[in-house]
């Protein structure tokens, strides 16, 4: 079946705004081939290329929610949420983007700066290409700079030769509190989304803990469907979302599309007795 035939939903994918490599209205046009009719643009803590990517949706009849994806943390651990239907004219989701991109930053010298010293690379060399045109420098820009430079054959050897915990540029973060950013998100968009909660490095009972307090806290669904996820993972995260009454999110969690097995659109079908998070979004307005 083509790909126009299959109407798709996307909510999470990422633009040359954050970390990922294609301009805003070139993403969406890769959706458009895909069939994708919703699509959610969700940068890292930046909404910089909503503007766009709206405009470029109504140019190829894609429904478009605003979207962005923010940093946190609970109990040390790194966790993302994804806020949908935001208002991009919110000064708090501002303030708070603002703070994490000088935070991401910051991160970034003092990475390059390890670098120099523990591997003795040219720190301020790969600072600079790694700064260069991000206004929110992520890890992803730092490994994709290493490559460039000829100290990693791709961006996973990036990470595991240089960024990831106990390699020489590894520099921990403390991200905004995950109550805080929710308590911000909840006041200015529709719907919350606890990102890919298959990847965080937590047992059963820690995710069920994370879950329940993501819950209290106000979220109002889990990524219970996306690219890459096993069948196991969907299943787990579908029975925490159900024994919670959250509802689910469905995204690719695209960022490159030299990655060809991850294209906008892509993910496992939604588990059976979940309902998805746009239906929460269309009866709240």
């Amino acid at each position: 079946m083509a790909a126009h035939d299959n109407p798709l939903i996307d909510l999470h994918t990422h633009s040359d705004r954050s970390d990922g490599t294609l301009a805003p209205a070139a993403l969406v046009a890769l959706a458009a081939a895909r069939g994708v009719s919703l699509l959610a643009l969700t940068d890292h803590d930046t909404m910089a290329g909503c503007d766009a990517a709206r405009a470029a949706c109504d140019t190829a009849g894609i429904r478009f929610i605003a979207g962005i994806e923010l940093s946190t943390s609970w109990r040390g651990q790194a966790v993302h949420v994804v806020g949908l239907d935001v208002d991009a004219a919110s000064p708090a989701i501002a303030a708070h983007a603002d703070a994490i991109a000088r935070r991401r930053r910051e991160r970034v010298q003092a990475i390059c700066e390890r670098l120099a010293v523990r591997g003795r690379l040219p720190g301020r060399e790969i600072a600079a290409r790694a700064l260069a045109g991000a206004a929110v420098p992520t890890r992803m820009h730092l490994a994709r700079a290493l490559l460039a430079l000829g100290f990693a054959t791709g961006t996973q050897d990036a990470f595991d030769r240089w960024l990831k915990p106990g390699r020489p540029g590894h520099v921990p973060v403390e991200w905004p509190a995950l109550a805080d950013t929710l308590a911000r998100l909840g006041a200015a968009c529709r719907a919350t989304v606890l990102a890919h909660p298959h990847r965080y490095r937590l047992s059963g009972g820690a995710l069920r803990q994370l879950t329940a307090e993501f819950t209290a806290a106000g979220g109002t669904a889990l990524e219970v469907s996306l690219a890459g996820m096993s069948p196991n993972d969907h299943e787990r995260i579908a029975a925490l979302a159900r024994s919670h009454g959250l509802a689910g999110s469905v995204g690719s969690d695209f960022h490159d599309p030299a990655v060809r097995w991850n294209p906008p659109g892509r993910f496992a079908k939604l588990a059976d007795g979940i309902t998805l998070v746009c239906e929460c979004i269309a009866a709240s307005r």
